[in-house]
């Protein structure tokens, strides 16, 4: 076995591997840009090598660099993780010329499976079911137009190298074929180093349904169940289980069969992931194949309890698998849900910057809560690499359980000094859809068609929002009367009557103190609220009409700011006075920012598409700026002059910059007739 490996990654996923590492006594080196000279991972190794400024390019991509980290430490494996150079071929003949061993596949499975056309190829001649479409790469728009005209509309244009949902658009007409080529390309450069790309159909309302393969240096492969990982946006994975509902006994034979058959095929070794798009009528398609690991591997790990990365260190080791496809069992339902630095009020636009409080969620009974995560009170985000702050998996004997488990777990995890997605998860999960089962790699596109926002408020919801924010406030002024009555000498009366106001309503309320908490009565409704909860306390545990809940809050002026179950809300407390007087106080007025595009995001200006002078219309592209190896396209919100310019191909830019400054196209032409005279 390995005394000593290097793991070629950064995050939560170099932070697992170490966990698998130190329980098996193996040493473990990190490697670490300038961004992340202070992040987890380098603490928690026990070598730690500087391998280059931030952008990856110059880092977790430099394989000179890598090199140079196992040369100094004298590794003698290296675990890529996924991601930056985990499927990248000549890296791994460069550790064979070594002697390290690479705690994954051989460079030729590598090659086969990472170009996505060539495994495309190669799994049709396996007897595999592939998606119709071409088979190899798009020359030009002209030959991508010719190839989507032979398929029919929609296509997917699809980077032939690397994966994770970059280098990824849908085109449904020849004009979103030709926008979608140039930023797929792009994508695909920029992420992989390699620009080209292919098409094939694309199914309008598919499951995308993936087998966790296992398989040792002596022929020996097994499957390990499938993985439902239809919630996604922008082909990014959101929220992933297993099993799935969908798939019966007989469908996950014949998919483990054909995944099984895929990897003999390549002669695979090490743990590998056949991804599968699936219709309503249970056909399936071959997509491609991943030679790593997968960031959702936890969920087969838990329902099956077997420790993937552990196997990949042992088959690159040479031992054989100590089991076969017959003493595989599943137990329970999982799922995984990933916690992404980014804003869904605002497009899903990514947020960067510190995290000055960051809490995780425990485990409870028998419903078990496992995270990953590199990041920590005081962490930073960094613009450089993936938005990713934690993947959070539960596991529990059903569905339900899980899924409940999971809610609870979210409602409890406290992040804050950047924007996070824990919203728009609570919501998915409480969607009577995704209760079902009812899924498909569009559900995010059709349940939320115009982006996410908070709705209007349930019932439930409402109570637990007065319950909890009058039990607050009040255990906040009662603490202050006490304080006073010691002061004064004499205590200090407080009533029963109030008025919240939530919404843009007034809701007089009578709250009544009893042991552990409040009956509070509001119009028809009633809120008995239990807690033990203590001022200070980021979140709120206890239970509203005895039903457990989270709720986290933030101080503000009359009360707190919550939020409970995917809804968020600030509850005002106030006398019946106090609320009387504030309908008569003015309303402060937004700013109008029509005349000026402010940088939302922190990121890098890839391109820019107009000039000063110019006039632009709705829709129109303005400029495109890279953040978190993902482009983002920024078009004019209504007609105007381009009056300055404030950037230019190739910054950076901070969010909240000023990138262009508009005028009205009437006052454009007014200005010009005058200078014309």
């Amino acid at each position: 076995m390995f005394k000593k490996i290097l793991i070629a990654n950064r995050g939560e996923i170099a932070l697992r591997i170490m966990d698998t590492c130190r329980k098996m006594g193996i040493k473990t080196v990190a490697v670490y840009s300038e961004a992340d000279t202070n992040a987890r991972h380098v603490k928690e190794a026990d070598e730690a090598v500087y391998i280059g400024p931030s952008p990856s390019a110059q880092s977790y991509l430099n394989v000179k660099a890598i090199l140079s980290a196992i040369d100094q430490t004298g590794a003698q494996a290296v675990h890529p993780g996924y991601g930056f150079l985990s499927e990248n071929a000549d890296f791994a003949d460069k550790l064979a010329e070594r002697g390290v061993v690479l705690i994954g596949p051989s460079p030729s499975a590598i090659r086969s499976m990472g170009d996505k056309i060539e495994s495309k190829k190669l799994a049709k001649r396996a007897g595999v079911n592939v998606v119709p479409g071409g088979i190899d790469a798009v020359a030009n728009l002209t030959d991508a137009k010719r190839q989507a005209a032979r398929i029919g509309y929609p296509v997917m244009i699809k980077a032939a190298a690397g994966g994770g949902g970059k280098g990824m658009r849908v085109a449904r007409s020849d004009e979103e074929l030709k926008d979608g080529m140039r930023l797929a390309s792009s994508e695909a450069r920029s992420s992989f180093g390699d620009a080209r790309v292919f098409i094939e159909k694309f199914f309008d309302n598919p499951r995308h349904i993936e087998i966790q393969v296992l398989a040792d240096k002596y022929g020996t492969i097994v499957h390990l169940g499938e993985r439902e990982c239809s919630i996604q946006r922008r082909h990014q994975k959101v929220i992933e289980e297993a099993p799935s509902m969908f798939v019966d006994e007989p469908l996950r034979l014949k998919m483990g069969k054909q995944a099984v058959a895929l990897a003999k095929r390549v002669e695979y070794w090490t743990a590998g992931t056949v991804e599968f798009i699936v219709d309503d009528k249970k056909n399936f398609y071959f997509l491609e194949m991943n030679t790593r690991l997968q960031v959702e591997h936890r969920v087969t790990e838990l329902i099956t309890g077997i420790d993937i990365v552990e196997w990949m260190i042992r088959v690159a080791a040479g031992e054989p698998l100590g089991f076969t496809q017959r003493d595989i069992k599943f137990n329970g339902w999982a799922f995984e849900s990933r916690v992404y630095a980014e804003d869904p009020r605002r497009g899903f636009l990514p947020s960067i910057g510190r995290v000055t409080r960051y809490e995780e969620p425990e485990s409870e009974g028998n419903h078990k809560v496992l995270i990953d995560s590199g990041v920590y009170s005081g962490g930073e985000v960094s613009m450089f690499y993936d938005p990713m702050i934690a993947k959070i998996c539960t596991h529990a004997p059903t569905r339900t359980q899980a899924i409940d488990s999971m809610k609870s777990s979210l409602a409890a995890f406290v992040i804050e000094g950047v924007s996070h997605n824990i919203s728009f998860l609570q919501s998915i999960l409480a969607h009577t859809r995704f209760a079902n089962g009812d899924l498909s790699t569009n559900f995010i596109a059709q349940e939320y068609p115009e982006g996410y926002a908070t709705s209007g408020l349930t019932e439930e919801a409402l109570r637990v929002f007065i319950g909890v924010g009058v039990h607050a406030f009040l255990t906040d002024i009662r603490r202050e009367a006490s304080i006073s009555g010691q002061v004064a000498g004499h205590s200090r009366v407080i009533g029963a009557r109030w008025v919240v106001h939530l919404d843009g309503r007034d809701y007089p309320v009578i709250a009544n103190q009893v042991e552990g908490g409040y009956d509070i009565s509001f119009g028809t409704g009633v809120a008995t609220v239990r807690s033990s909860w203590q001022l200070g306390r980021r979140l709120f545990q206890g239970t509203v009409n005895d039903n457990p809940v989270s709720v986290q809050l933030k101080r503000i002026i009359e009360g707190y700011e919550l939020h409970y179950g995917g809804s968020e809300a600030k509850v005002k407390v106030r006398t019946p006075r106090v609320a009387e007087l504030s309908v008569h106080m003015p309303l402060p007025s937004d700013n109008d920012s029509r005349n000026q595009l402010t940088s939302p995001i922190t990121g890098l200006v890839r391109s820019v598409s107009v000039k000063e002078g110019d006039t632009v219309f709705a829709g129109q592209e303005l400029l495109t700026i890279e953040a978190m190896k993902m482009e983002n396209i920024f078009r004019a919100e209504h007609d105007a002059f381009v009056k300055k310019m404030h950037v230019a191909k190739g910054e950076n830019v901070r969010a909240n910059d000023l990138l262009i400054e508009f005028s009205s196209v009437e006052d454009a032409e007014l200005q010009m007739k005058k200078e014309k005279k």
